[in-house]
C-alpha cells in the first residue's frame, strides 16, 4: 500500500540528523508502532527530565483541594464494609 503524506520540516529534520531519508524514517516509524500495536504495547515518547517534573507539577496543581480524610477511611474494613 503507498500513502502520500506531508512530513513536517521537524520530522525532515530528525531523519536528515539520523542519517536516513524523511521517507525511509517515516515507514520506520510506522514499522515500529505496528509492531507495538501487534503486540499490545504502546510505548510513550521519551521525556526530559524537566519535561516529567513540569507533568507532575501539572498534576499536582489542585492538589491543595482535596479534601483530607481520616486515617480509618483507608482500612480494609472501609472499603469493603458493604460486603459478607
Amino acid at each position: 500500500m503507498q500513502v502520500t503524506i506531508t512530513i513536517p520540516d521537524e520530522l525532515a529534520a530528525q531523519a536528515i540528523a539520523g542519517g536516513s531519508t524523511p521517507e525511509s524514517y517515516v515507514e520506520k516509524l510506522i514499522a515500529e508502532r505496528a509492531t507495538s500495536a501487534q503486540s499490545g504495547i504502546i510505548r510513550p515518547k521519551a521525556r526530559t527530565l524537566e519535561e516529567f517534573n513540569a507533568a507532575l507539577d501539572r498534576l499536582a496543581q489542585f492538589s491543595d483541594k482535596i479534601p483530607e480524610l481520616p486515617i480509618e477511611a483507608f482500612s480494609r474494613a472501609s472499603f469493603y464494609e458493604d460486603h459478607d
